[in-house]
C-alpha cells in the first residue's frame, strides 16, 4: 500500500503507524479519515440549512445579474451542481429559464 504525501511539506517519505500517517521530515501526524472530513465544504442557506450538491433551492430575494438586464425573481428555482468555498458565489447552479450561474448562498433557501 502506498502512502499519500505529507500535507504540510509534500514529503514522499511517509509511513503508517496504526491509523495515523507520520512524516519523518516535519514530524506531522494525521488521520486520513479526519483529513477528508475537514476538506468537505459546508455551505448554509439563508435559514441555516446545510446545502449539498443536487439540492433544489429557491431565490428569497430579487437578484440582478451583473452585465445583463436579467433579474432573478423571488421564487425562481435552481438546482445546485457544485459547491465552492468562498466569500460570495458559493453555489454553481442551473437556474430555471436562465441557465448555469454562480449564486450566493445567503439569497437562497432549500426547496
Amino acid at each position: 500500500m502506498s502512502c499519500p504525501p505529507c500535507p504540510n511539506c509534500q514529503s514522499q517519505f511517509v509511513y503508517q503507524d496504526q491509523s495515523l500517517f507520520i512524516c519523518p521530515e516535519c514530524a506531522h501526524e494525521w488521520n486520513p479519515s479526519e483529513a477528508e472530513a475537514e476538506d468537505a465544504v459546508t455551505v448554509k442557506d439563508a435559514n441555516g440549512t446545510l446545502l449539498a450538491e443536487g439540492d433544489k433551492v429557491t431565490m428569497i430575494k430579487d437578484l440582478k445579474v451583473k452585465g445583463s438586464s436579467l433579474v432573478l425573481k423571488v421564487g425562481t428555482k435552481a438546482v445546485i451542481k457544485r459547491l465552492k468555498e468562498g466569500k460570495d458565489h458559493q453555489l454553481d447552479c442551473k437556474v430555471d429559464g436562465v441557465g448555469d450561474m454562480m449564486v450566493t448562498a445567503h439569497f437562497v433557501k432549500k426547496a
